[in-house]
C-alpha cells in the first residue's frame, strides 16, 4: 500500500490538481507529501506514517479522500482498498478459490459459442479451459502443460506471442495491469508469477514497477495469426461469480471476413 501511494503521488503534478507550480523547478516529480495531505484533509504526520508503512489500518474514509486527491480511477481505488485490507491483516474484500473446478455450464458455453475462441480464466489469467478455437488462436499454448497455461505468461515468455499480437506493447501493458489488480486477492500465487516473469523478462519487470492497475472489461485485439492472417476481434469478459472464474470470448459478427476467418480456424482444429 505504501509503495503504491508513493508511486501514485510521484505521477501526479501540482497542475493536475489545481495547485500552483511555483517559480522554482522541483527536485522530485509529483506532489509533495504536505500537498497531498492537504488535498485529502489529513495531517502531514498521519499521511507520512501511511506512506512509510507505520500506519497499517487507515479508514475507508481516509483512503477515499486519498484516492480522490490522487485522481485514482475506480479500479485503482478498489485496488487501494484491497491493499489496505492486506496491510491491516483483514480478510480480503474479494475471495477466490484456487482449485475450484470449471463448472459444467461454463464448459457447455465454450462449445456453444464456437467458432468464437473462448476461454475460462482464473483471476490471475490461468487458462482453466478453452474450446478448440481458443487453443488454436494462441499457437503453442497447447504445447505447455495445463498448469503452465497462463495468458500473461504466454504474452511474455512464449516465442510466438510477440508476432501473434499485432499491438504487443498494449497487450503486455494490459496484462501486467491486470496482474497488479488481481494480486492482493491472491498474493502468494501472484507474487510467484510476477517473480518468475520479472526474472525472465526485463520488459515485464519494467512494467511491474509502474504499479498500473485497471480491470479489462472488453475491447478489441488485433492478431497476426500464422494460419488465418491479420484479424481484429472484439472480446468480451464475463465475470462468473465469487470464485474468480471469468469467461473470455473473442468474436466477430456473422457474414464478416473476420467471422469467415474464425470459421477457417475452426476447420483447422477439426482437421487436426
Amino acid at each position: 500500500m505504501a509503495e503504491f501511494l508513493r508511486i501514485r503521488r510521484g505521477s501526479i503534478g501540482p497542475a493536475d490538481v489545481g495547485l500552483p507550480i511555483g517559480p522554482r523547478p522541483r527536485r522530485t516529480p509529483g506532489l509533495r507529501r504536505e500537498e497531498l495531505a492537504a488535498l485529502a484533509g489529513v495531517s502531514v504526520d498521519y499521511y507520512t506514517r501511511i506512506e512509510q508503512g507505520r500506519e497499517a489500518a487507515p479508514s475507508d474514509a481516509v483512503l477515499g479522500a486519498l484516492a480522490a486527491a490522487l485522481r485514482l480511477t475506480d479500479d485503482e481505488h478498489t485496488y487501494l482498498l484491497v491493499l489496505a485490507d492486506r496491510a491491516a491483516g483483514r480478510a480480503p474484500r474479494r475471495r477466490r478459490t484456487d482449485h475450484t473446478p470449471v463448472r459444467p455450464g461454463l464448459r457447455l458455453l465454450l462449445n456453444s459459442v464456437r467458432p468464437s475462441p473462448a476461454y475460462v480464466l482464473s483471476e490471475l489469467n490461468d487458462v482453466l479451459a478453452a474450446n478448440p478455437e481458443g487453443m488454436a488462436l494462441m499457437p503453442g499454448l497447447n504445447d505447455w502443460p495445463p498448469a503452465a497455461r497462463n495468458v500473461i505468461r504466454y504474452t511474455f515468455l512464449h516465442p510466438a506471442a510477440r508476432g501473434l499480437f499485432a499491438d504487443w506493447d498494449r497487450v503486455a501493458r494490459n496484462s501486467v495491469a491486470h496482474l497488479r489488480t488481481a494480486a492482493p486477492a491472491s498474493p502468494g500465487q501472484a507474487e510467484a508469477l510476477a517473480d518468475e516473469l520479472s526474472s525472465a523478462s526485463s520488459e515485464f519487470a519494467a512494467l511491474w514497477r509502474r504499479h498500473e492497475v485497471w480491470v479489462k472489461r472488453g475491447g478489441e485485439t488485433a492478431f497476426q495469426h500464422p494460419v488465418i492472417g491479420r484479424i481484429t476481434l472484439a472480446n468480451e469478459i464475463l465475470q462468473q461469480g465469487g470464485d474468480g472464474q471469468r469467461l473470455m470470448i473473442y468474436q466477430a459478427p456473422p457474414g464478416t471476413p473476420e467471422h469467415d476467418a474464425l470459421t477457417l480456424l475452426a476447420m483447422t482444429t477439426a482437421a487436426g
